[in-house]
Protein backbone atom coordinates (compact mmCIF):
# COMPACT_ATOMS: atom_id res chain seq x y z
CA UNK A 1 0.00 0.00 0.00
CA UNK A 2 1.38 3.93 -1.01
CA UNK A 3 1.50 6.59 1.40
CA UNK A 4 -0.03 9.01 -1.80
CA UNK A 5 -3.72 9.27 0.33
CA UNK A 6 -1.05 11.28 2.83
CA UNK A 7 1.02 13.29 0.21
CA UNK A 8 -2.70 14.66 -0.24
CA UNK A 9 -3.82 15.65 3.09
CA UNK A 10 -1.15 16.24 5.41
CA UNK A 11 1.06 19.17 4.96
CA UNK A 12 5.22 18.36 5.07
CA UNK A 13 5.39 20.57 8.16
CA UNK A 14 2.78 19.65 10.04
CA UNK A 15 2.48 18.94 13.87
CA UNK A 16 0.00 16.01 14.17
CA UNK A 17 -1.17 13.62 16.91
CA UNK A 18 -3.05 10.26 16.65
CA UNK A 19 -6.06 8.85 18.28
CA UNK A 20 -4.04 5.69 18.91
CA UNK A 21 -6.36 3.20 20.47
CA UNK A 22 -3.49 0.04 19.73
CA UNK A 23 -6.22 -1.62 17.85
CA UNK A 24 -5.84 -2.27 14.06
CA UNK A 25 -6.66 0.91 12.38
CA UNK A 26 -4.97 2.88 14.52
CA UNK A 27 -1.63 0.88 14.66
CA UNK A 28 -2.01 0.91 10.95
CA UNK A 29 -2.33 4.71 10.56
CA UNK A 30 0.55 5.51 13.28
CA UNK A 31 2.76 2.87 11.34
CA UNK A 32 2.19 4.87 7.74
CA UNK A 33 2.92 8.32 9.74
CA UNK A 34 6.00 7.09 10.91
CA UNK A 35 7.13 5.69 7.49
CA UNK A 36 6.08 9.12 5.88
CA UNK A 37 8.03 10.92 8.21
CA UNK A 38 11.32 9.24 7.28
CA UNK A 39 10.51 11.00 4.19
CA UNK A 40 9.36 14.56 5.31
CA UNK A 41 11.78 15.01 8.64
CA UNK A 42 10.41 18.45 9.70
CA UNK A 43 7.01 16.16 10.64
CA UNK A 44 5.75 16.34 14.39
CA UNK A 45 4.08 13.51 14.84
CA UNK A 46 3.06 11.91 18.35
CA UNK A 47 -0.05 9.73 20.02
CA UNK A 48 -3.11 10.38 22.36
CA UNK A 49 -4.37 6.91 24.25
CA UNK A 50 -7.79 7.10 26.17
CA UNK A 51 -7.94 4.71 28.83
CA UNK A 52 -11.96 4.52 29.34
CA UNK A 53 -11.40 1.81 31.96
CA UNK A 54 -14.21 -0.01 30.62
CA UNK A 55 -12.20 -3.62 30.20
CA UNK A 56 -10.14 -5.53 32.75
CA UNK A 57 -7.50 -5.00 30.03
CA UNK A 58 -7.75 -1.10 30.20
CA UNK A 59 -4.13 -0.80 32.30
CA UNK A 60 -2.60 -3.65 29.58
CA UNK A 61 -3.92 -1.97 26.68
CA UNK A 62 -2.51 1.23 27.75
CA UNK A 63 0.86 -0.91 28.27
CA UNK A 64 0.78 -1.67 25.36
CA UNK A 65 0.40 1.48 23.50
CA UNK A 66 3.18 2.90 25.62
CA UNK A 67 5.62 0.42 24.45
CA UNK A 68 4.96 0.13 20.86
CA UNK A 69 5.68 4.29 20.81
CA UNK A 70 8.54 3.73 22.74
CA UNK A 71 9.75 1.08 20.04
CA UNK A 72 8.81 3.96 17.30
CA UNK A 73 10.42 7.12 19.02
CA UNK A 74 6.96 8.19 19.27
CA UNK A 75 5.93 10.36 22.43
CA UNK A 76 2.61 9.14 24.03
CA UNK A 77 0.66 10.57 26.69
CA UNK A 78 -2.81 7.94 28.29
CA UNK A 79 -5.53 10.10 29.23
CA UNK A 80 -8.26 8.35 31.64
CA UNK A 81 -11.96 9.31 31.37
CA UNK A 82 -14.52 8.67 33.23
CA UNK A 83 -17.57 7.07 31.15
CA UNK A 84 -21.20 8.21 32.38
CA UNK A 85 -23.55 5.95 29.80
CA UNK A 86 -26.69 7.60 31.51
CA UNK A 87 -28.16 9.64 28.95
CA UNK A 88 -26.66 9.00 25.89
CA UNK A 89 -25.18 5.18 26.21
CA UNK A 90 -21.84 3.60 26.81
CA UNK A 91 -21.36 3.90 23.13
CA UNK A 92 -22.21 7.78 22.85
CA UNK A 93 -20.91 8.64 26.08
CA UNK A 94 -17.48 6.62 25.36
CA UNK A 95 -17.13 8.68 22.22
CA UNK A 96 -17.88 12.25 24.05
CA UNK A 97 -15.77 11.66 26.46
CA UNK A 98 -12.74 10.29 24.16
CA UNK A 99 -12.97 13.44 21.74
CA UNK A 100 -13.09 15.79 24.47
CA UNK A 101 -10.62 14.43 26.37
CA UNK A 102 -8.30 14.48 23.11
CA UNK A 103 -9.33 18.03 22.08
CA UNK A 104 -8.22 19.08 25.71
CA UNK A 105 -5.11 17.21 25.29
CA UNK A 106 -3.61 18.88 21.96
CA UNK A 107 -1.31 21.81 21.92
CA UNK A 108 -2.41 24.78 19.94
CA UNK A 109 -0.91 23.94 16.50
CA UNK A 110 -1.98 20.28 16.43
CA UNK A 111 -4.19 18.26 13.86
CA UNK A 112 -5.85 15.50 15.23
CA UNK A 113 -5.87 12.27 13.21
CA UNK A 114 -8.22 9.35 13.79
CA UNK A 115 -8.50 5.85 12.07
CA UNK A 116 -11.81 5.75 10.86
CA UNK A 117 -11.83 3.88 7.11
CA UNK A 118 -14.46 2.90 4.40
CA UNK A 119 -16.35 0.08 5.91
CA UNK A 120 -17.02 2.25 9.25
CA UNK A 121 -18.27 4.84 6.81
CA UNK A 122 -20.77 2.59 5.72
CA UNK A 123 -21.65 1.69 9.32
CA UNK A 124 -22.05 4.92 10.12
CA UNK A 125 -24.49 5.57 7.00
CA UNK A 126 -26.19 2.73 8.26
CA UNK A 127 -26.51 3.98 11.67
CA UNK A 128 -27.73 7.51 10.32
CA UNK A 129 -30.47 5.75 8.13
CA UNK A 130 -31.62 3.44 11.49
CA UNK A 131 -32.31 6.97 13.15
CA UNK A 132 -34.09 8.84 10.28
CA UNK A 133 -31.06 11.15 9.88
CA UNK A 134 -31.71 13.67 7.01
CA UNK A 135 -29.12 14.69 4.23
CA UNK A 136 -26.94 15.74 7.37
CA UNK A 137 -26.36 13.01 9.03
CA UNK A 138 -26.21 10.92 5.99
CA UNK A 139 -23.12 13.04 4.67
CA UNK A 140 -21.25 10.37 7.47
CA UNK A 141 -17.95 11.36 8.09
CA UNK A 142 -15.57 14.07 5.94
CA UNK A 143 -12.08 13.45 5.41
CA UNK A 144 -11.08 16.89 7.22
CA UNK A 145 -13.32 18.73 9.74
CA UNK A 146 -12.47 22.04 11.16
CA UNK A 147 -14.58 22.96 14.62
CA UNK A 148 -13.86 25.46 17.16
CA UNK A 149 -10.72 26.29 15.62
CA UNK A 150 -9.17 22.78 15.66
CA UNK A 151 -8.66 20.60 12.48
CA UNK A 152 -9.50 16.55 12.15
CA UNK A 153 -8.27 14.88 9.46
CA UNK A 154 -9.37 10.95 8.64
CA UNK A 155 -6.39 9.69 6.31
CA UNK A 156 -7.74 6.22 6.18
CA UNK A 157 -11.84 7.02 4.51
CA UNK A 158 -10.51 5.48 1.11
CA UNK A 159 -9.35 1.94 2.77
CA UNK A 160 -11.13 -0.87 3.71
CA UNK A 161 -10.43 -2.87 6.57
CA UNK A 162 -9.42 -5.80 4.63
CA UNK A 163 -7.03 -3.65 2.83
CA UNK A 164 -5.29 -2.48 6.36
CA UNK A 165 -5.55 -6.17 7.34
CA UNK A 166 -3.02 -6.88 4.49
CA UNK A 167 -1.00 -4.14 5.51
CA UNK A 168 -0.51 -4.95 9.25
CA UNK A 169 0.28 -8.70 8.18
CA UNK A 170 2.73 -7.56 5.37
CA UNK A 171 4.70 -5.33 8.24
CA UNK A 172 4.19 -7.81 11.18
CA UNK A 173 2.35 -5.21 13.27
CA UNK A 174 0.98 -6.14 16.45
CA UNK A 175 -2.44 -4.99 17.47
CA UNK A 176 -5.14 -4.56 20.19
CA UNK A 177 -8.26 -7.17 19.72
CA UNK A 178 -11.23 -5.06 21.82
CA UNK A 179 -13.37 -8.43 23.20
CA UNK A 180 -16.44 -5.61 23.47
CA UNK A 181 -16.29 -5.22 19.82
CA UNK A 182 -17.53 -9.27 18.90
CA UNK A 183 -20.81 -7.68 21.59
CA UNK A 184 -23.68 -7.93 18.85
CA UNK A 185 -25.50 -5.77 22.09
CA UNK A 186 -24.22 -3.12 20.46
CA UNK A 187 -25.27 -1.17 17.22
CA UNK A 188 -22.27 -0.71 15.43
CA UNK A 189 -20.95 -4.33 16.49
CA UNK A 190 -23.75 -5.69 15.31
CA UNK A 191 -23.93 -4.54 11.64
CA UNK A 192 -19.75 -5.17 11.51
CA UNK A 193 -20.76 -8.74 12.79
CA UNK A 194 -24.39 -9.42 11.14
CA UNK A 195 -25.31 -7.42 8.96
CA UNK A 196 -22.44 -6.25 6.81
CA UNK A 197 -20.77 -9.58 5.96
CA UNK A 198 -24.37 -10.47 4.22
CA UNK A 199 -24.65 -7.24 2.31
CA UNK A 200 -20.90 -7.13 1.05
CA UNK A 201 -21.19 -10.80 0.08
CA UNK A 202 -24.27 -10.04 -2.01
CA UNK A 203 -23.02 -6.57 -3.23
CA UNK A 204 -18.90 -6.60 -3.03
CA UNK A 205 -18.93 -3.00 -3.28
CA UNK A 206 -21.62 -2.19 -0.99
CA UNK A 207 -19.23 -0.21 0.98
CA UNK A 208 -17.99 2.01 -1.32
CA UNK A 209 -21.42 2.66 -2.58
CA UNK A 210 -22.23 3.54 0.55
CA UNK A 211 -19.46 6.29 0.89
CA UNK A 212 -20.72 7.54 -2.71
CA UNK A 213 -24.43 8.20 -1.28
CA UNK A 214 -22.90 9.64 1.93
CA UNK A 215 -20.44 12.12 -0.33
CA UNK A 216 -23.31 13.57 -2.10
CA UNK A 217 -25.50 14.27 0.56
CA UNK A 218 -22.43 15.91 2.02
CA UNK A 219 -22.01 18.24 -1.55
CA UNK A 220 -25.57 19.20 -0.69
CA UNK A 221 -25.58 19.99 2.88
CA UNK A 222 -22.28 22.18 1.67
CA UNK A 223 -24.53 24.06 -0.92
CA UNK A 224 -27.31 24.86 1.33
CA UNK A 225 -24.98 25.91 3.87
CA UNK A 226 -23.56 28.63 1.43
CA UNK A 227 -27.00 29.72 0.44
CA UNK A 228 -27.88 29.84 3.82
CA UNK A 229 -25.06 31.58 5.18
CA UNK A 230 -25.81 35.00 4.77
CA UNK A 231 -29.12 34.79 6.15
CA UNK A 232 -27.94 32.54 9.75
CA UNK A 233 -25.16 35.54 9.84
CA UNK A 234 -27.99 38.36 9.64
CA UNK A 235 -30.49 36.77 12.31
CA UNK A 236 -27.36 35.80 14.87
CA UNK A 237 -26.66 38.10 17.28
CA UNK A 238 -23.51 38.57 18.76
CA UNK A 239 -23.78 37.22 21.58
CA UNK A 240 -24.19 34.04 19.54
CA UNK A 241 -28.35 34.13 20.40
CA UNK A 242 -30.22 33.52 17.34
CA UNK A 243 -33.52 36.33 16.55
CA UNK A 244 -35.90 33.88 15.58
CA UNK A 245 -38.93 35.77 15.10
CA UNK A 246 -38.51 35.63 11.14
CA UNK A 247 -38.68 31.55 11.03
CA UNK A 248 -42.08 31.85 12.15
CA UNK A 249 -42.82 33.30 8.90
CA UNK A 250 -40.87 30.85 6.75
CA UNK A 251 -41.63 27.23 5.05
CA UNK A 252 -40.92 24.58 7.72
CA UNK A 253 -38.01 23.28 5.46
CA UNK A 254 -36.12 26.45 5.25
CA UNK A 255 -36.66 27.62 9.10
CA UNK A 256 -35.75 23.78 10.40
CA UNK A 257 -32.23 24.09 7.86
CA UNK A 258 -31.58 27.76 9.65
CA UNK A 259 -32.19 26.08 13.06
CA UNK A 260 -29.68 22.98 12.01
CA UNK A 261 -27.00 24.89 11.08
CA UNK A 262 -27.45 27.43 13.95
CA UNK A 263 -27.37 24.47 16.75
CA UNK A 264 -24.22 22.95 14.58
CA UNK A 265 -22.73 26.76 15.31
CA UNK A 266 -22.66 25.75 19.09
CA UNK A 267 -20.72 21.99 18.45
CA UNK A 268 -23.79 20.32 18.91
CA UNK A 269 -24.70 16.99 17.10
CA UNK A 270 -27.50 17.14 14.79
CA UNK A 271 -31.52 17.10 16.22
CA UNK A 272 -33.90 15.09 15.27
CA UNK A 273 -36.85 16.46 13.34
CA UNK A 274 -39.23 15.07 16.41
CA UNK A 275 -36.84 17.32 18.02
CA UNK A 276 -36.78 20.63 15.76
CA UNK A 277 -40.96 20.88 15.60
CA UNK A 278 -40.55 20.17 19.36
CA UNK A 279 -38.04 23.46 19.61
CA UNK A 280 -40.80 25.28 17.43
CA UNK A 281 -44.08 24.28 19.64
CA UNK A 282 -42.73 24.70 22.91
CA UNK A 283 -40.44 27.49 23.05
CA UNK A 284 -40.43 29.47 19.49
CA UNK A 285 -44.40 29.66 19.86
CA UNK A 286 -44.67 29.79 23.94
CA UNK A 287 -46.24 32.50 25.73
CA UNK A 288 -44.36 35.70 25.50
CA UNK A 289 -44.36 35.72 29.40
CA UNK A 290 -43.39 31.81 29.69
CA UNK A 291 -39.99 30.82 30.11
CA UNK A 292 -39.90 27.99 28.20
CA UNK A 293 -36.47 25.51 27.66
CA UNK A 294 -35.92 22.25 25.76
CA UNK A 295 -33.23 19.62 26.94
CA UNK A 296 -30.33 18.72 24.22
CA UNK A 297 -28.05 16.86 25.44
CA UNK A 298 -25.61 18.42 28.48
CA UNK A 299 -27.28 21.69 26.67
CA UNK A 300 -30.33 23.28 26.55
CA UNK A 301 -32.43 25.74 24.38
CA UNK A 302 -34.16 28.65 26.49
CA UNK A 303 -36.11 31.46 25.19
CA UNK A 304 -35.75 35.51 25.90
CA UNK A 305 -37.06 38.06 23.72
CA UNK A 306 -37.46 36.70 20.93
CA UNK A 307 -33.88 35.17 20.69
CA UNK A 308 -32.81 31.67 21.14
CA UNK A 309 -30.19 30.71 23.38
CA UNK A 310 -28.03 27.68 23.56
CA UNK A 311 -26.84 27.10 27.09
CA UNK A 312 -24.87 24.43 29.11
CA UNK A 313 -25.93 22.85 31.99
CA UNK A 314 -25.67 24.03 35.48
CA UNK A 315 -26.47 22.92 38.98
CA UNK A 316 -28.51 25.73 40.08
CA UNK A 317 -26.76 28.61 42.78
CA UNK A 318 -29.80 29.54 44.62
CA UNK A 319 -29.01 28.60 47.75
CA UNK A 320 -25.19 28.93 47.58
CA UNK A 321 -23.39 31.00 50.05
CA UNK A 322 -20.02 32.00 49.80
CA UNK A 323 -18.28 34.18 53.05
CA UNK A 324 -15.43 36.60 52.26
CA UNK A 325 -13.69 37.78 55.53
CA UNK A 326 -10.41 38.84 54.01
CA UNK A 327 -11.12 40.83 50.86
CA UNK A 328 -7.23 41.63 50.23
CA UNK A 329 -7.61 37.90 48.88
CA UNK A 330 -9.72 37.20 45.39
CA UNK A 331 -12.58 35.04 45.88
CA UNK A 332 -13.53 32.25 43.26
CA UNK A 333 -16.80 31.94 42.48
CA UNK A 334 -17.97 28.40 41.60
CA UNK A 335 -18.75 26.78 37.97
CA UNK A 336 -16.23 28.51 36.27
CA UNK A 337 -17.97 31.95 36.84
CA UNK A 338 -14.80 33.74 37.28
CA UNK A 339 -13.76 35.60 40.23
CA UNK A 340 -14.21 38.58 42.65
CA UNK A 341 -11.61 41.26 43.28
CA UNK A 342 -11.90 44.17 45.69
CA UNK A 343 -10.46 47.59 44.55
CA UNK A 344 -10.08 50.44 47.29
CA UNK A 345 -10.84 53.71 46.37
CA UNK A 346 -10.60 56.90 47.73
CA UNK A 347 -13.27 59.43 48.06
CA UNK A 348 -13.13 62.20 45.62
CA UNK A 349 -16.05 64.59 46.90
CA UNK A 350 -18.87 64.23 49.62
CA UNK A 351 -21.88 63.20 48.59
CA UNK A 352 -22.76 59.09 46.80
CA UNK A 353 -19.17 57.92 46.02
CA UNK A 354 -17.94 56.57 42.13
CA UNK A 355 -15.41 55.10 40.50
CA UNK A 356 -13.42 55.76 37.79
CA UNK A 357 -15.63 53.30 36.16
CA UNK A 358 -18.74 55.42 37.07
CA UNK A 359 -20.12 52.32 39.57
CA UNK A 360 -20.58 53.61 42.82
CA UNK A 361 -18.52 52.31 45.62
CA UNK A 362 -19.12 50.48 48.34
CA UNK A 363 -19.17 51.29 51.94
CA UNK A 364 -17.03 49.17 54.28
CA UNK A 365 -18.67 47.12 56.08
CA UNK A 366 -18.80 47.37 59.65
CA UNK A 367 -17.41 45.33 62.89
CA UNK A 368 -20.22 43.40 63.09
CA UNK A 369 -21.08 43.12 59.60
CA UNK A 370 -19.80 39.68 57.44
CA UNK A 371 -19.07 40.01 53.86
CA UNK A 372 -20.53 37.25 51.75
CA UNK A 373 -21.97 36.33 48.33
CA UNK A 374 -25.19 34.59 47.43
CA UNK A 375 -26.48 34.30 44.07
CA UNK A 376 -30.58 34.78 45.00
CA UNK A 377 -32.27 37.63 46.26
CA UNK A 378 -35.79 38.53 47.00
CA UNK A 379 -37.78 41.79 47.77
CA UNK A 380 -37.85 45.42 47.09
CA UNK A 381 -34.53 47.40 46.67
CA UNK A 382 -33.23 51.19 46.50
CA UNK A 383 -30.77 51.24 44.28
CA UNK A 384 -28.47 54.13 43.91
CA UNK A 385 -29.18 56.69 41.23
CA UNK A 386 -32.78 55.89 40.86
CA UNK A 387 -35.85 57.29 42.30
CA UNK A 388 -37.89 54.68 44.40
CA UNK A 389 -37.56 50.76 44.73
CA UNK A 390 -38.18 48.27 42.73
CA UNK A 391 -38.70 44.39 43.29
CA UNK A 392 -35.84 42.58 42.33
CA UNK A 393 -37.73 40.64 39.04
CA UNK A 394 -38.66 44.27 37.54
CA UNK A 395 -34.96 45.08 38.24
CA UNK A 396 -33.32 42.07 36.48
CA UNK A 397 -36.38 42.48 33.75
CA UNK A 398 -34.82 46.38 33.65
CA UNK A 399 -31.48 45.36 33.64
CA UNK A 400 -32.26 42.65 30.51
CA UNK A 401 -30.59 39.94 32.22
CA UNK A 402 -32.35 36.80 31.12
CA UNK A 403 -34.28 34.28 34.31
CA UNK A 404 -30.96 32.25 33.56
CA UNK A 405 -28.23 33.82 34.15
CA UNK A 406 -29.74 36.17 37.25
CA UNK A 407 -29.22 32.64 39.49
CA UNK A 408 -25.46 32.91 38.31
CA UNK A 409 -24.57 37.10 38.99
CA UNK A 410 -23.11 37.11 42.42
CA UNK A 411 -24.87 38.93 44.74
CA UNK A 412 -22.74 40.87 47.52
CA UNK A 413 -24.10 40.97 50.92
CA UNK A 414 -23.78 42.56 54.12
CA UNK A 415 -25.59 40.37 57.16
CA UNK A 416 -28.67 39.75 55.03
CA UNK A 417 -28.00 43.19 53.48
CA UNK A 418 -27.70 42.92 50.14
CA UNK A 419 -25.37 45.83 49.00
CA UNK A 420 -23.70 45.09 45.29
CA UNK A 421 -24.23 43.08 42.02
CA UNK A 422 -20.89 43.88 40.78
CA UNK A 423 -21.08 46.08 37.51
CA UNK A 424 -24.91 46.54 37.83
CA UNK A 425 -25.91 48.20 40.71
CA UNK A 426 -25.26 49.20 44.22
CA UNK A 427 -27.94 49.63 46.63
CA UNK A 428 -28.57 52.53 49.48
CA UNK A 429 -27.49 50.55 52.22
CA UNK A 430 -24.39 49.75 50.50
CA UNK A 431 -23.48 52.89 49.35
CA UNK A 432 -20.16 54.98 50.29
CA UNK A 433 -20.74 58.14 51.45
CA UNK A 434 -18.51 60.90 52.87
CA UNK A 435 -15.83 57.69 53.81
CA UNK A 436 -13.58 55.42 51.37
CA UNK A 437 -15.25 53.19 49.62
CA UNK A 438 -14.56 50.18 47.66
CA UNK A 439 -15.58 48.56 45.03
CA UNK A 440 -15.94 44.84 43.76
CA UNK A 441 -14.71 44.25 40.36
CA UNK A 442 -16.16 40.79 38.99
CA UNK A 443 -13.78 39.11 36.43
CA UNK A 444 -15.44 36.25 34.46
CA UNK A 445 -14.10 33.21 32.53
CA UNK A 446 -14.08 33.60 28.91
CA UNK A 447 -15.72 30.64 28.96
CA UNK A 448 -18.65 31.22 30.66
CA UNK A 449 -21.11 30.68 27.88
CA UNK A 450 -24.13 31.34 29.90
CA UNK A 451 -22.81 34.38 30.33
CA UNK A 452 -22.91 35.74 26.87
Amino acid sequence: MSLSHLDSLLPAEAALVVAFSGGLDSTVLLHQLVRWRQTHPQLRLRALHVHHGLSPCADSWAAHCLALCDAWALECDVLRVRIDAREQGVEGAARAARYQALTAAMRPDEVLLTAQHLDDQCETLLLALKRGSGPAGLAAMPARLERHGRVLLRPLLGQTRQQLETYAQQHQLRWIEDESNQDTRYDRNFLRQRLLPELQARWPHFAEACARSAALCGEQEQLLDELLAEQLAGLTQPDGSLFFAPLLKMSDARASALLRRWIAQQGATMPSRAALMRLRQEVMLSRDDAQPRLRFGHAEVRRYRDRLYWLPRYASLRDQQLFWPDRRVPLVLPQQLGVLFAQIAQPQQPGVLFAQTAQPLLRQPEADEQVSVRFYAQGYFHLVGRAGGREMKKLWQELAIPPWQRERIPLIYYNQTLVCAPGLFVTRQGAAVDKQGWQAIWQKNMHAGEQK
